[in-house]
């Protein structure tokens, strides 16, 4: 009994160890980009720190425990009933001059602004390591890579799988001309075969200008990061794009803090914040925004308007699916900002907005 048990051990950790070697899990830093991490200020100890403490999990579950009730306990309402509608736009055949910003649902989008086109976090094919989890929502599966225009800058906040998806930027490849992800991510794209000349690596309050009229800076988020059982090897971030069509700042995942205040206050204020607004628990309160701050986070930015993202297409947490837009639009009446609340994949223009909020 005893034997079979050992054997039934030694197979199962060869089977997880097969697993995780796959190429969809990425790299651990290393060499000369794992001396540079090692040099940041925010990372500490073999890890990247939040600036404040920051808990993943509140609840007496434990992290574990959390974990299970968010995969296996959902309430009622967290999917839709049926399909959500979508508008399936000819993003090839936009014409680059457009200023526009088009939402694929929950973090994916695509900013055209100046001539220049940056796409952010794409999730075409697979939000999780193996398929039937993190299942796409009825409808909002409608665009695949070979959808999407060539680029000039594929825009990753941090590593996870719902953030970054192997198939799509392997897709994405040859109609990419930069790479711009936080210190450690590149790992993952050289490991997958990128150019690491095309690879542009920031730590936090470092900034980038990839060419005339395109500068982007790299600002802290709260949150953390990996695609494997190793945590925060990998970081997180914020961004604030300063482009010819305006100042956009690009939230990325992470729980309210202060560093809203100091980015308003740093960059005078932004023309559009695109702000996390799903997928949230009091239990991961520090690590993903609660709806009591969108507000607060927008006036702190002084955003003239606001897109919200991480909702709408993956029931990642136990809230309604469609909580979030409520959320939006009860912003929208506040006269703190203008709050566009687009159908998946509206054209949206980034200064003139026609939407219904």
């Amino acid at each position: 009994m005893i034997a079979a048990l050992i054997g039934a051990a030694v197979l199962l950790g060869i089977a997880a160890a097969v697993f995780l070697s796959r190429p969809a899990f990425g790299r651990l830093p290393r060499g000369a980009r794992l001396a540079r991490i090692e040099r940041s200020p925010n990372y500490r100890d073999g890890s990247f720190r939040n600036r404040l403490p920051t808990p993943l999990f509140t609840s007496e579950r434990g992290r574990l425990g959390t974990m299970l009730a968010m995969l296996l306990g959902k309430p009622p309402r967290v999917r839709p009933d049926g399909p959500l509608p979508v508008v399936k736009s000819d993003l090839r055949g936009l014409d680059p001059a457009q200023d526009l910003v088009v939402w694929f649902g929950h973090s994916s989008y695509l900013l055209q602004a100046g001539g220049r086109r940056i796409l952010v976090d794409p999730v075409f094919c697979c939000a999780a390591p193996v398929s039937f989890v993190n299942r796409p929502f009825a409808g909002t599966d409608a665009w695949t890579p070979d959808d999407m225009p060539a680029v000039d800058c594929l825009l990753i906040t941090h590593d996870h799988w719902d953030h970054l998806d192997y198939r799509t930027v392997m897709r994405l490849k040859g109609r990419t001309a930069r790479v711009v992800c936080p210190l450690g991510v590149g790992e993952h794209f050289e490991y997958w075969g990128f150019d690491p000349a095309r690879i542009v690596e920031l730590d936090w309050d470092e900034s980038a200008l990839l060419e005339a009229g395109l500068t982007i800076h790299c600002l802290p988020s709260r949150h953390f990061s990996g695609r494997g059982p190793v945590p925060n090897r990998t970081l997180w971030a914020s961004y604030l794009l300063e482009t010819p069509a305006g100042k956009i700042y690009v939230g990325g995942d992470g729980g309210y803090d202060g560093r809203f205040a100091r980015i308003g206050t740093r960059f005078g204020g932004v023309d559009l914040a695109v702000l996390e607004n799903g997928q949230y628990d009091e239990a991961w309160r520090y690590i993903h925004m609660m709806p009591r701050y969108l507000l607060r986070a927008a006036r702190e930015l002084g955003a003239a308007r606001v897109l919200t993202v991480h909702h709408s297409k993956y029931a990642l947490a136990r809230h309604p699916w469609d909580e979030p837009l409520e959320n939006a639009r009860r912003a929208a009446q506040s006269g703190v900002a203008e709050v566009i609340v687009p159908a998946i994949g509206e054209l949206v223009p980034l200064r003139d907005s026609a939407l219904r909020p």
